[in-house]
């Protein structure tokens, strides 16, 4: 049975409907965030970089990442909106999130160890945030995603 290595908590600026989480090392990727994004794909895959599309165009995400030793159980798929899985390699065994007009941001994720990884993306809230597009209040939290990140097999 699969078990937790870690576990973060962060709050994900979305703008232009989408954020990424690309491998640290990347100044040798051959597809850099945000070139090919197509925010009308949930998870959209490119060596070492998955790129997630969000319902909303500028808000704040909550996701939470884990990091496992193995393939975990699977989510009861009545919590996600939507959920998909993809392929990630890593270099370096450290992953930054990218957002479209900040670039990388401050937050990394330290799978502990580089090669080849799974990642299980799943979102809730999807039609709440997208109903208050044009808002003029801050919108936080209200669209929710778990991601994570265990070794292919």
């Amino acid at each position: 049975m699969a078990k937790l290595v870690q576990e973060q908590l962060l709050e994900v600026f979305v703008d232009d409907y989408a954020f990424a989480f690309q491998e640290s090392w990347d100044a040798e990727l051959p597809v850099e965030f945000p070139d090919g994004l197509n925010a009308d794909v949930f998870v959209n895959a490119f060596p070492g970089r998955v790129d997630v599309s969000s319902a909303g165009h500028i808000h704040t995400a909550a996701v939470k990442v884990q990091v496992w030793d193995g393939a975990p159980s699977a989510e009861d798929a009545s919590v996600w909106d939507v959920s998909e899985e993809a392929g990630f390699e890593s270099a370096s065994g450290d992953v930054a999130v990218w957002t479209p007009t900040l670039g990388r941001t401050d937050e990394l994720i330290e799978l502990g160890r580089k090669g080849s990884w799974r990642v299980r993306v799943h979102c809730a809230g999807r039609d709440e945030v997208a109903a208050l597009k044009g808002s003029e209040e801050s919108v936080v939290g209200v669209e929710r995603y778990l991601v994570q990140f265990f070794p292919a097999c």
